[in-house]
């Protein structure tokens, strides 16, 4: 009698709609590469996120590429541009590690509504802290920030994708209330060593890419709270009623 053939697991298993959004962060800056020195300047003014572009103030009556569609757009688009090789490949490799129980747990619409609130979250904080900067802020590291505070809610449940294993089930596993997250110690630890490394990251006593740019670390605050806060308006897993309403007992 034949045995049955054993499963084989994928040795990489991502989602396809994150592999997808991984694909177009690497499309975008191959594209790039090609283009003039004029016309990535235009790219650039098209996509790219300018504080200065809601300014007034900054160059009278100038007219901006994209008009007011570029005004609304450009809060996301920003994050699907990278300043170098090094600068995708680390934000890649953080997509790939947070963005999987995420895209998993959410599934591909849920995903991608998500990555565009988290990015523009990411956007606005940076406006706040920025106003009237001509300096273009691109990047997709303050959604990359929303998928760590995303998948830390479900992650560090008991039968979680960190404690059980990466099946289907441990990908929906209730989460925790965001007010008992705030209570976990390994959820606050884990936010508090977030805080610290992005301190590091934007006093700039810790080079991102081995280079001299900036660290837009206040769009990695915005997209890391938007995860943190908005979750549960992205989450198909509902929470059990039983965790608000305890179950009577028999006398």
């Amino acid at each position: 009698m034949l045995s049955p053939t054993p499963r084989r697991e994928p040795m990489l298993n991502v989602p396809a709609v994150l592999v997808g959004t991984l694909l177009v962060l690497l499309i975008v800056h191959v594209v790039r590469l090609f283009l003039s020195e004029s016309a990535e300047v235009e790219f650039l003014l098209l996509f790219a996120f300018i504080p200065a572009r809601y300014d007034a103030n900054i160059i009278a009556n100038a007219v901006w590429p994209g008009g007011l569609g570029a005004d609304v757009w450009t809060f996301v688009t920003y994050a699907l541009i990278h300043a170098d090789w090094m600068h995708l490949g680390f934000n890649a490799i953080w997509f790939l590690a947070f963005g999987t129980p995420v895209a998993r747990r959410f599934g591909p619409l849920r995903f991608l509504a998500f990555c565009v609130v988290t990015a523009a979250a990411g956007a606005l904080a940076h406006l706040v802290t920025h106003f009237g900067q001509l300096v273009p802020m691109v990047g997709a590291s303050g959604t990359v920030s929303g998928m760590m505070s995303g998948a830390m809610r479900f992650a560090f449940q008991r039968g979680g994708p960190l404690r059980f294993g990466g099946t289907d089930e441990s990908y929906r596993v209730p989460a925790l209330p965001l007010s008992e997250a705030l209570r976990d110690m390994r959820i606050l630890a884990f936010i508090a060593v977030w805080f610290g490394l992005n301190l590091l990251f934007g006093l700039g006593s810790i080079a991102l890419t081995g280079d001299e740019q900036p660290i837009a670390w206040q769009a990695h605050v915005g997209g890391f709270l938007a995860g943190l806060l908005l979750f549960s308006l992205f989450d198909p897993v509902k929470t059990p009623s039983y965790r608000n309403d305890p179950p009577s007992h028999a006398a």
